[in-house]
């Protein structure tokens, strides 16, 4: 028996996952690291954090399971995306990690716009200019710090770091490359454009290489370090919004998922980037080589429904921990008690700003169309339909060519049968719920671990890790009913707007 190791390293932690090359997770575990935030727009990590929880997880792993390290076919990674950690000729961090949630860098973003506008810059890249990418982050360091960025040797993302301690390489996979936001999307290759415009040096990022490439085996000091034998081969792996294509099945054209987190974000597989003319939507590139992943990401998805249960549903709360039930199934009741459309009640789910379709900041919630007959269940089924108004428009975004006719649903969210069937509702199409939902990126990684080893023929052996256990199909009379309710809530973001 052979076994592939998935470290999916995420914001909170990195989550290890042993699996047989069946597909059958084997053992899992999560070591969790800081996050240092001192400004109101900083947010940061420790490489060595990183590292150190790599090592724990996977030590934790091997002895936990009595796995010989040595039947270890292949090791890849999930991480999380448009971080910039700089690093020296050693590999040694020169500073804490500036991730993907660090907005400090706003004057850097002005400053490509000097050179290249918005329009150009989204049909070059794939992506918007915003202080959330790594190229900015980057700028910063070179205008704040110039003695770190002099001594930088590579600017590497979560995985690229570990792949590094791994093998001594400073590589990346497209998908990070997009990420970083000095990426010629067509060419899958930096953009000299870009990388003049912000004034950073080409020699200063990691080599490019497919999500499926073997970076190498792991050294004998690395493997001292984190339990794996040095026959073990380390596979480039992929960000995680992309890994999270793979483990739920995206790895074909037309083929779509929507992962329902914290935040939410809605991704297709295709063979072009698509290019919204509003920018709703933005592009990567995909872990199987070739193809691309349309993405459009709602800021506070399951975070919002978090909110309203935990603040307007308190005695909800006390019900079901005095009875012993579910507070979720509680609230779900009170959802289908509740007729289509809410008693006319419509909610705008824009808790923390928004990113798709708005883009805006400064957008934020509220309820409208509230009357004396307005009752708690209108207000919690339109909480619902709220939210999933906006998933539909950002559906809208990603499937411009018209080729997604059915979506599978990831994450926490896709556990509530309610909210799935109404999902198939308002989208048209059908709603799948795999066997596992909350495991997509580790999935992910693992596959692509036995793609680049050669234990797999290709991404379609997905099909060893998931299947489908629930199917939801669209009732018609509704989804006409609520393609009128989605114009209704484009019309009242358009009519709040100026009050932002």
């Amino acid at each position: 028996m052979r076994y592939l190791l998935a470290h999916d390293i995420g914001t909170s932690g990195d989550k290890a996952t042993l699996f047989t090359e069946e597909g059958t997770a084997v053992a899992n575990c999560l070591e969790t690291y800081p996050l240092y935030q001192e400004g109101p727009l900083f947010a940061e990590q420790d490489g060595n954090d990183w590292w150190k929880a790599f090592c724990r997880s996977t030590a934790t792993l091997i002895s936990g399971s009595g796995i010989d390290p040595r039947k270890i076919e292949a090791v890849s990674f999930s991480g999380q995306m448009m971080g910039c950690l700089p690093v020296d000729d050693n590999g040694v961090p020169l500073r804490r990690s500036i991730i993907w949630a660090d907005q400090r860098s706003g004057e850097e973003v002005e400053l490509i716009r000097k050179k290249i506008d918005d329009d150009a810059f989204y049909s070059l890249t794939g992506h918007r200019n915003t202080p959330s990418y790594s190229i900015q982050k980057a700028m910063w360091v070179k205008r704040h710090q110039p003695e770190i960025y002099e001594r930088t040797r590579a600017f590497l993302n979560a995985k690229d770091f570990i792949v590094m301690k791994l093998t001594g390489r400073f590589v990346t996979d497209p998908s990070d490359a997009n990420g970083v936001c000095a990426f010629d999307l067509r060419g899958l290759r930096w953009s000299q454009e870009v990388l003049d415009a912000a004034g950073i040096e080409i020699s200063k990022l990691p080599v490019i290489v497919p999500s499926d490439s073997v970076v190498g085996t792991v050294r004998s000091a690395a493997a001292v370090e984190c339990s794996l034998s040095e026959i073990t081969k380390v596979i480039m792996g992929a960000g995680d919004g992309v890994a999270a294509n793979v483990g739920a099945g995206s790895v074909s054209p037309g083929s779509a998922y929507l992962c329902m987190g914290t935040s939410a974000w809605v991704a297709s597989t295709e063979e072009e980037p698509v290019f919204d003319e509003l920018k709703r939507s933005v592009t990567w590139a995909h872990a199987v080589r070739g193809l691309y992943s349309p993405n459009a990401t709602m800021q506070y998805c399951c975070g919002t429904y978090d909110w309203f249960r935990k603040t307007l549903l308190t005695g909800e709360k006390m019900l079901a921990d005095n009875n012993g039930e579910d507070v979720h199934s509680l609230i779900q009741e009170l959802a289908e008690k509740a007729e289509p459309g809410s008693g006319g009640v419509i909610f705008l789910p824009h808790l923390l700003g928004e990113r798709a379709p708005r883009w805006n900041p400064d957008v934020r919630g509220g309820y409208i169309g509230l009357s004396g007959m307005t009752s708690k269940e209108d207000i919690v089924r339109s909480t619902f339909e709220g939210i999933s108004y906006n998933l539909a428009l950002d559906l809208d975004a990603v499937n411009q060519r018209g080729n997604i006719h059915e979506i599978t649903l990831i994450g926490g969210g896709a556990k509530n049968d309610f909210w799935a069937q109404l999902l198939a509702d308002m989208f048209g199409m059908p709603t799948l719920i795999q066997n596992m939902t909350g495991d997509a990126n580790s999935m992910g990684a693992a596959v692509i671990a036995g793609v680049g080893s050669g234990i797999f023929s290709d991404f379609s052996d997905v099909r060893r890790f998931i299947s489908i256990k629930k199917k939801f199909l669209p009732r018609p009379e509704l989804t006409a009913f609520y393609s009128r309710g989605k114009e209704r809530f484009d019309a009242c973001y358009k009519a709040m707007e100026v009050l932002y």
